[in-house]
Order: structure tokens, then sequence, then C-alpha cells
């Protein structure tokens, strides 16, 4: 499907230098232009200081970009580490700044934890290097993956995650993230939308996912991502059809944490023909056909 013929692309997942993302907010949104994106959410992890600077550089170059404040928080659902998206947030409400904090020690940390555990692994400087890349962003297994290419260790960002962080590996540490129940209500009470981030990269079962996307539906989530620049063959059909099984909207998001050649703003980024989007919640599309590519 090509995009020429279609005005508004939404992105509504991207990640800054505010948490584990290489571009700065600034660079971000210039690049969220550069690449046809009229809507774009910054949705760092478990913060929301990336967004100040995107709205700033917005306005002082008068670029033709509608920011949509978001956050993806992190949370613990039967073991699994699971992601919560919260679009249209207003960041400065004190019960969302407040759990952003405890979010924050809570990922601090873990994050002392792995380097702990790295160093047990005859790998040392870790907490030095992770820090340094991070630069002063709350640290995250990506900078730790960043760190351990740079140091040899792997050959990518996701061989570092199945060789050392990946649950049983070496520098894998437990989550202690709060609930998603916990997530939604602080997202509610920022007067958010509450989406269900990538489901399909969770490694569920069929079984196991419609129970996850049952229990999110019943405590209150709105949405949940549908299309990713990256999918595997069919997931973007059955997701859109899990959507309207359990009463979802859909979203869409390239999830982009820097300039590559598989996943970047803006692509590939339309939703089935029967899912809602969820960006319908906050505006009216110019056509009722319009689409997203």
């Amino acid at each position: 499907m090509s995009d020429t013929n279609y005005a508004i692309i939404h992105d509504l997942h991207s990640h800054t230098l505010a948490s584990d993302g290489l571009l700065s907010p600034e660079a971000l949104v210039h690049r969220a232009v550069e690449m046809r994106v009229g809507t774009l959410a910054i949705t760092d992890h478990d913060t929301t200081d990336g967004i100040p600077a995107a709205q700033a550089e917005i306005a002082r170059a008068g670029l033709n970009l509608r920011l949509i404040p978001g956050v993806e928080i992190s949370t613990v659902w039967e073991n699994h580490e699971i992601h919560i998206v919260g679009l249209n947030v207003d960041i400065t409400h004190p019960v969302l700044r407040e759990f952003l904090a405890q979010q924050h020690e809570r990922r601090q940390l873990r994050a002392q934890l792995i380097a702990e555990r790295l160093e047990k692994a005859h790998i040392p400087g870790a907490w030095e290097g992770a820090q340094r890349l991070a630069k002063g962003a709350a640290i995250t297994r990506g900078h730790y993956a960043r760190f351990l290419v740079e140091r040899g260790k792997a050959n990518s960002v996701a061989d570092v995650f199945k060789k050392y962080l990946a649950r049983g590996k070496t520098g894998y540490v437990p989550p202690q993230w709060c609930t998603i129940e916990h997530a939604i209500e602080v997202i509610h009470h920022s007067g958010g939308t509450a989406v269900l981030a990538h489901p399909g990269r969770y490694d569920l079962s069929a079984k196991w996912l419609k129970r996850l996307l049952a229990h999110f539906a019943q405590s209150g989530g709105e949405a949940m991502e549908v299309a990713q620049c990256q999918q595997a063959p069919n997931e973007r059909k059955q997701l859109g059809e899990y959507a309207r099984q359990f009463g979802l909207l859909g979203s869409q998001g390239s999830d982009f944490h820097q300039p590559c050649p598989w996943i970047e703003l803006g692509r590939k980024l339309w939703l089935p023909a029967e899912v809602e989007g969820v960006w319908l919640k906050w505006e009216q599309p110019q056509h009722a056909t319009e689409r997203e590519v």
C-alpha cells in the first residue's frame, strides 16, 4: 500500500534520549516531519522528561506536527513484563509525577542489580558504561545492551538480550514493576488513554495472549497496538481481530529508538479497515475513509 494518497501518518510510539532512544527530543520531532508523520507520540520508558523540549522545538521551528504527550509504563503480569502506553496524558499531573518518580527508583535499583550480575560474570564496568550511554536518563536494559555490543560481547542489541539479559540469562534481574491495573489507573488520573504496547512481542501463546487482552480490557484499558513497522506475516490481521474481539481501539507505532534500515518513524503504519484508530478519541479525521500508511 502506498502513502502517496494519504495526508496524515500517526506514529504513536517513539523514544528519545530521555530513556533509551538515541535522538534528542528536538532531533526526533524534526525527523518525524521529514518522514511525513503528522501526529507523533513520544512515549519514553517511565518518564515524560523529553516532552517539554519537543514541544518547545515544534513551536520554535514552526513544525507542522501534532505532538501527543505519552509515556510507556513497565508492569508485571503473571511473571511477564508488559508495557502499557499512556497517550494524551497531562505530564504535570501530580499523580503521574509521583508514580513516575517511584518507577524511576525501581528502574535504578534494577539497573544496579544488573551491573552487579554482569560484574560477577567477569564483565566489569557495566554500571559506568550504562551511565555514560544514558547521558543522565534513567538506565534501561537497552543501555546495557549497547554497552555489551561496544565490548564485543555480541554483534547486536538483539543478540545481547538473547545471551545476557533475557529471563534465565546472566544479567537478567526479575522486574519489580507495578500491576497493569495500577498503570491504567495512573494514566486515567492524568487524563490519558491506556494502550497495550506491542502485544506480539511477549512470546505468549494465543491462549495466554487472549488472557492478557481480557485482563487489560477488564482493567479499563482502551486500546492495543495493532500495527508496527516490523511484524510477522498475518500478525497485524490477527491483532486486529483480537482488538475487535475484546472491544479495544487500535493503535500503531514504530517503537522508534534510533535510525536503522528496518524501523523508521511512520513506516508501514496502517490499521486493518475494520479497526478504529485510538486517535478518534481526541480528533476528527479529515475523511471518514482516511487511513495511515
